[in-house]
């Protein structure tokens, strides 16, 4: 299946001011990225640890108004913290505030959790990383079978994209909902990683080509591009963070796609 070459940014809603981010993301859209992220935490990743952070669903709605073309999600929704049902609802509804009147451009990106700072202070059982898989793979066909009950309906097939490349459990719920895989793969991980998910997809009857695959990389690092290019990789993702959002460095990826487009 041929699919363009895609740039996504996850702009981290951590040490900036909510003015500051959406400011990056009118930026980004007006630059023309193709996908704009935030993730799924309640405390910063990196940098001080207590300091400014936001939330990711209330702001998802808020690019779903500010933006007009580009898709956006998170990377990724927690499925622990809200349950099932919930997620569909408000997946649905981002949809259609994406929508203004078309097709939504809301990507429903999920994983199973592992900030355990993020579950001890808003009271969420951390359990262990298999029970979190369990409940991911219990929760997503809950919310496909919701999304067919609500009323209205999404606007479109919501995209769904798993992050995570554990390849026993993880690889296996890809297999079965995912329509894109988010990796950090090196080209020779990717390699082994894509072979084991193909023989899960064969397994459930799936072709694993609908997935489209997608790679975590650095802002500045160019040098293995092409190597994942070979592999399938379409959409290559950036994460920038606050106080100062390097758009700098993604109208570099964003030179780099338009050149491949030539």
């Amino acid at each position: 299946m041929s699919r363009p070459i895609r740039i996504g940014v996850q702009v981290q809603p951590q040490h900036a001011t909510y003015e500051h981010i959406r400011d990056t993301v009118r930026r980004l859209e007006d630059l023309g990225v193709d996908v704009i992220f935030n993730w799924d935490h309640f405390f910063p990743l990196s940098g001080p640890a207590d300091g400014p952070h936001f939330e990711a669903w209330t702001m998802l709605a808020a690019i779903a108004e500010q933006t007009s073309r580009v898709e956006f999600g998170a990377l990724v929704n927690c499925n622990s913290y809200r349950n099932a049902d919930l997620q569909a609802d408000m997946a649905r509804t981002i949809d259609h505030i994406s929508a203004k009147g078309g097709t939504g451009r809301f990507i429903f990106g999920t994983g199973s959790g592992w900030f355990e700072r993020d579950y001890d202070e808003y009271g969420y059982e951390f359990g262990t990383v298999g029970g979190r898989l369990n409940a991911l793979r219990d929760a997503l066909p809950v919310i496909e079978e919701r999304w067919a009950r609500l009323n209205p309906p999404p606007t479109r097939k919501i995209p769904v994209l798993i992050g995570g490349g554990g390849e026993q459990k993880t690889l296996r719920i890809v297999a079965r909902h995912a329509d894109i895989w988010h990796s950090f793969s090196d080209p020779e991980t990717l390699d082994r990683k894509l072979g084991i998910l193909a023989a899960h997809a064969a397994e459930i009857g799936r072709d694993v080509g609908e997935i489209e695959i997608s790679n975590e990389q650095r802002a500045d690092k160019f040098d293995r591009v092409d190597e994942l290019l070979e592999r399938g990789v379409t959409l290559f993702t950036v994460g920038i963070s606050g106080p100062e959002y390097d758009v700098a460095s993604i109208e570099k990826w964003i030179a780099w796609r338009d050149s491949i487009a030539r």
